[in-house]
């Protein structure tokens, strides 16, 4: 990625800041230097005031989907329904029907793993082993 000797340019930042953290987040764009490209990403960075000095604690970044087709406005109300989706496919104790539930470009940071899972076969794997704890989820608060 240096390589291509990016620089970077924020388009879009939305900023909460809590006591001793600080959470950015976002669009941005990088030229890339070298050819010239752009490239457009979703961000977060989470900071944290460690040492005396603001650190990162968390950083995603995940390139915008370019050319796909756009969904039609989702309600509040459908976007809580959606967990519904990923719980019955959780009760249906089968792996796949579960990992068919995130997207071509998933990442799924588990709850009983230590292990972040970033693709499909990864995603499938973990969920061989939690459905054996037949799990079904709860959502106690929500913020949509």
């Amino acid at each position: 990625f240096l390589k291509l000797k990016p620089q970077g340019e924020i388009l879009e930042s939305n900023v909460i800041v809590g006591t001793n953290w600080a959470q950015d987040a976002g669009i941005y764009e990088f030229t890339m230097g070298a050819t010239g490209a752009k490239v457009k990403g979703r961000y977060t960075f989470v900071y944290v005031f460690e040492d005396g000095e603001w650190k990162i604690n968390h950083h995603h970044s995940s390139i915008l989907p370019e050319g796909i087709v756009t969904a039609e406005p989702i309600t509040k109300d459908e976007v809580r329904d959606l967990f519904q989706l990923w719980n019955g496919a959780l009760a249906t104790l089968n792996p796949k029907k579960v990992a068919d539930r995130y997207s071509k470009r998933g990442v799924l940071l588990p709850t009983v793993s230590d292990v972040p899972r970033t693709d499909y076969p990864g995603i499938q794997d973990y969920f061989t082993n939690f459905l054996k704890l037949k799990p079904q989820g709860e959502i106690l608060e929500s913020n949509v």
